[in-house]
């Protein structure tokens, strides 16, 4: 969900302790550091300077009250869409509740409509030395815990040191250029990093939850999954069943509620996640007003099935509100560590199976695009031949990489919509065979004589359909393909081990991706269980280029080595791309209000952060009963 595509809504990033005895930490003498400074970009630029009273994107004036209730649409870490039975949303272990980032405060929080600046909250500032591999940030001496303990500098340098050393593996993934934070005093924490470090692990790190030291001194930070830590933020866990809901309760005396970056936000004295196992019984407590707000990921149901009662007179609203973020790439990532799928060509002639137009117009009732690209609706899509400076950064590869790389990028054929294009099977055919896989008894066989056989494997019982021409058409080429729908505990057990041949992934990307591009693209990352990198994406030309995306000193440095990178990636054909939209279908109970125009750059469309209770439109609605 952030270049983190399952990242929760406030964006958190982290890395851990392995190098901290490695590198150690440079004297913090006031001459090594610049001028202190109230935020931080990847490249520098902030758009609200030192005094700015509010981000221009929040109704600073906006009520506090009300409730606001939904069902999970963004994940992180161990989070679930459907259960939860944790405590704790940053380790392996459990099934963490959404919403956990709420009860914490960080360094600094993220500007919603900046590509990726951040500006300071525990941090009153920042100043950076001038290799820029040690940080040292200043706090504010209002930041307390719910319990009226002040938050310490020694309280940061454990969660992040905590963070690098037993947090998630994708965590510790992404704080592998961070080698330790250390207080040296109660209200300065200096933190380094290693040289050559990503560009973007500062960002993340600052984003990273704040937790009590004091409150861990008897506890493990990896046990007890039950326990409510000790938080810092905007909301504090209220009631809860586990596996059906979870309420936060607003902390009516938060310490931060007047500071800039918390103006006009976090409104709703509740906010309450419902969880359901299937989407269709999700719908129908929607309409029986069991939650009051929901963004529709079912092109079915926005199609065909928003015609109840309260549609129809008023009381809940539909809104279609601009996407303008990187999309990021949705698709069946094929899992390389299988023999079976080792010959790019096979992976290619699957690609060749998929139907997207008839899809589309049968299932999906024509409101999706096809995505061909890992960056879709950015600038970093590669299109057309290279450009000069993209074949600089692709030439050392010739000879490694498909020679594909060097002309137009893969596009994923469009078919003639009948569900069984004859013209694309005979390519897949014919791809199959020159993978050395023939034809036997109506079976395709694999080199070894073992029928080639696929297992799709998905927790949704409402993506079944999308899957059903894919599985007939391979069936057609002779392929033993099936799918397989499990609980969501055994699926992400599965895909935390990379036990499965094909499933479904999105790759969320940031507008300035960096660091989290190795979580999902790198070598090392294909060896480490619970990553991201599904495919097993192990590739010398793969990784030499995202370490050019993360070393980029320009944001158009940037945009090039990604699009090289979409290049090499797109002619490996690592997965079956599948759709995306340009828009949020959004509907709610009319007792909300929000800002004309969600922020760029917002997960989702803002809500519920920037939105809030409107008691005149309650009221209306009450009466309308």
């Amino acid at each position: 969900m952030s270049t983190f595509s399952h990242l929760s809504r406030r964006g958190v990033l982290g890395l851990g302790l392995g190098a901290a005895s490695a590198v150690a930490l440079r004297p913090a003498m006031a001459a090594e550091f610049g001028a202190e400074s109230h935020g931080m970009s990847a490249f520098g630029d902030l758009k609200y300077p030192a005094d700015f009273r509010q981000f221009d994107y929040v109704n600073p004036d906006a009520p506090k009250g009300g409730l606001f209730s939904l069902i999970p649409s963004t994940r992180a870490y161990n989070q679930s869409y459907q259960t939860f039975n944790s405590f704790n949303a940053y380790v392996l272990k459990g099934e963490g509740a959404q919403g956990m980032d709420m009860t914490f405060a960080s360094l600094m929080v993220r500007a919603s409509d900046e590509p990726d600046a951040v500006y300071g909250l525990v941090a009153k500032s920042v100043a950076i030395s001038a290799d820029k591999l040690t940080y040292r940030f200043t706090l504010r001496p209002e930041a307390r815990f719910h319990d009226g303990s002040k938050i310490t500098a020694h309280d940061v340098a454990f969660s992040l040191n905590t963070l690098k050393e037993k947090g998630h593996p994708l965590i510790i993934v992404q704080l592998r250029d961070f080698v330790k934070a250390e207080a040296l005093d109660d209200a300065t924490v200096v933190v380094s990093f290693v040289e050559k470090r990503a560009r973007d692990v500062p960002l993340y790190v600052v984003t990273l939850p704040i937790f009590s030291k004091a409150w861990y001194a008897n506890r493990a930070f990896d046990e007890n999954p039950l326990d409510v830590p000790l938080g810092s933020g905007p909301y504090k866990v209220g009631r809860y069943e586990i596996n059906r809901y979870v309420e936060f309760d607003r902390v009516k005396d938060w310490w931060a509620a007047d500071l800039p970056v918390s103006r006009g936000l976090y409104n709703f004295d509740i906010v309450r996640y419902e969880f359901y196992r299937d989407r269709d019984v999700a719908f129908e407590g929607f309409t029986a007003k069991s939650y009051l707000y929901r963004e529709e990921f079912t092109s079915r149901i926005w199609a065909t099935r928003y015609d109840f009662p309260a549609i129809k007179d008023g009381r809940v609203k539909r809104e279609l509100l601009p996407d303008e973020t990187p999309s990021g790439g949705q698709g069946w990532f094929i899992n390389t560590r299988r023999e079976k799928f080792k010959d790019p060509r096979v992976r290619q002639a699957l690609t060749y199976a998929f139907d997207f137009e008839w899809t589309n117009k049968t299932i999906m009732y024509g409101a999706y695009a096809r995505t061909v690209s890992p960056f879709q609706n950015s600038d970093m899509v590669a299109v057309g031949p290279p450009s000069p400076e993209e074949l600089k950064l692709l030439e050392p590869f010739r000879g490694q990489v498909p020679d594909d790389v060097f002309g137009d990028p893969f596009v994923p054929p469009a078919s003639d919509g009948s569900g069984q294009d004859r013209a694309l099977l005979r390519k897949a055919t014919q791809l199959l065979q020159q993978a050395g896989l023939p034809v036997k008894d109506g079976k395709r066989l694999l080199p070894s004589g073992e029928v080639f056989a696929i297992e799709f494997l998905i927790d949704e019982v409402s993506f079944k359909p999308h899957h059903g021409t894919l599985i007939k058409n391979l069936q057609t080429l002779g392929i033993d393909a099936d799918l397989r729908i499990v609980d969501a505990v055994q699926y992400r057990a599965r895909v935390e081990d990379f036990d499965f041949d094909i499933t479904v992934q999105r790759l969320s990307m940031s507008p300035t991706p960096g660091d989290g591009l190795r979580a999902y693209f790198t070598s090392d990352t294909a060896k480490t269980k619970g990553s991201y990198n599904l495919a097993g994406i192990s590739n010398p030309a793969v990784d030499a280029l995202v370490a050019k995306a993360i070393a980029a000193e320009t944001r158009t440095d940037l945009t090039l080595a990604c699009r090289a990178l979409d290049r090499v990636f797109r002619a490996g054909h690592y997965w079956i791309p599948q759709w995306y939209r340009q828009t949020h279908p959004i509907a709610y109970w009319d007792q909300f209000s929000h800002p004309p125009k969600p922020p760029k750059y917002a997960s989702g469309v803002g809500a519920p952060d920037i939105w809030w209770y409107d008691a005149a439109k309650a009221a209306k609605l009450e009466q309308a009963k």
